[in-house]
């Protein structure tokens, strides 16, 4: 969704294949994340969303610059650290105060 609405916004079109190719190189982080991290064992915990939301930030710029070819200006990685830290982590924290209620 996010990947959508920022490429309506900058006028790249909202089809499946470009939105593919943005989310991809994250997606792909994202799943090497969970397994490098054993994020299945404390799926919850802040301290897995941490390591989760930094790998998956690292590895999907880096996955988007070597592999898919796309560039990797500051205004993009500023706006993915923030908006994955706060699906990532901020879910958990969200998730961990509506348990503990």
């Amino acid at each position: 969704m996010f990947v959508a609405i920022g490429r309506r916004n900058h006028d790249e079109g909202t089809a499946i294949d470009g939105i593919a190719i943005v989310a991809a190189p994250f997606l792909i982080a994202l799943v090497v994340a969970w397994l490098s991290s054993r994020a299945w064992r404390t799926p919850g915990s802040m301290r897995t969303g941490v390591i989760v939301w930094l790998v998956t930030v690292f590895a999907g710029l880096e996955l988007r610059y070597f592999v898919f070819d796309r560039g990797t200006a500051t205004p993009f990685v500023i706006v993915a650290t923030l908006v994955l830290g706060a699906f990532i982590v901020g879910g958990r924290y969200v998730l961990n105060l509506r348990l503990k209620r």
